[in-house]
């Protein structure tokens, strides 16, 4: 992932004992997920969404591990950051965390449907939508409101649409169209995704059972599915 503040590259996390994360135990697994902390007490970049992963169930988290465990290891070296001075300085993360840090919580609103709150655990938590549908600030900080607005200026110089029902309506979206869009890339209006989205979709979102994104649709155009 490239941003203003360097360019990033996925660790090896098949079970691999040397390079991959097979020399760790559950509960450093948890704690890196949820709360972006190496086992060795590091801190993640958030390039990783650990914000949004806090929110993960512990059945969840339990699935997460047995599939990784499933994954044949790679002995294959992890990249390392290219990151300039002064954000390759770990210790500066822990003083970002500080100040912009902002983990998701989760609590069911009763008086919406199932699918809606099903919807927006998805949306928040393992899809994480807001990672780059939520305008940052100078430093990579999200703000406090939890608004899916866009984001005119995103890290990598792209830009994002706000996924507002409001929006996502005046943009032709139905519940049948979103559904399609994040199974397929192809917009109602038969545009198609680039960029980053597009990869959201094809390394994502296509693999997701269809209620998933039926609740993912129902919550973002705010209907009211029972």
């Amino acid at each position: 992932m490239v941003s203003r503040f360097g360019s990033f590259y996925p660790p090896n996390i098949t079970p691999d004992p040397e390079q991959g994360i097979g020399s760790w135990s559950y509960e450093q697994f948890v704690r890196a997920v949820r709360q972006g902390i190496s086992p060795k007490g590091e801190p993640y970049y958030p390039a990783f969404p650990y914000e949004f992963y806090a929110t993960l169930t512990d059945q969840d988290m339990a699935d997460l591990w047995a599939s990784i465990q499933a994954v044949p290891p790679a002995a294959i070296p992890s990249t390392v950051h290219q990151v300039p001075f002064p954000f390759n300085i770990r210790g500066g993360v822990k003083i970002w965390r500080t100040f912009f840090e902002k983990p998701v919580t989760y609590v069911a609103n009763i008086t919406r449907s199932a699918a809606w709150n099903r919807g927006r655990y998805l949306v928040w938590g393992p899809a994480h939508c807001a990672a780059c549908h939520v305008p940052r600030n100078a430093l990579g900080g999200l703000p406090g409101n939890q608004d899916l607005a866009g984001d005119p200026s995103m890290q990598d110089g792209q830009s994002s649409p706000p996924l507002t029902a409001q929006a996502l309506t005046a943009r032709g979206y139905t519940k049948e169209a979103l559904v399609q869009a994040l199974r397929t890339g192809i917009t109602p209006d038969g545009d198609a995704f680039g960029g980053s989205m597009a990869e959201v979709v094809h390394g994502g979102t296509k693999f997701l059972l269809r209620q998933h994104l039926d609740d993912m649709a129902t919550y973002l155009l705010d209907l009211d599915d029972n």
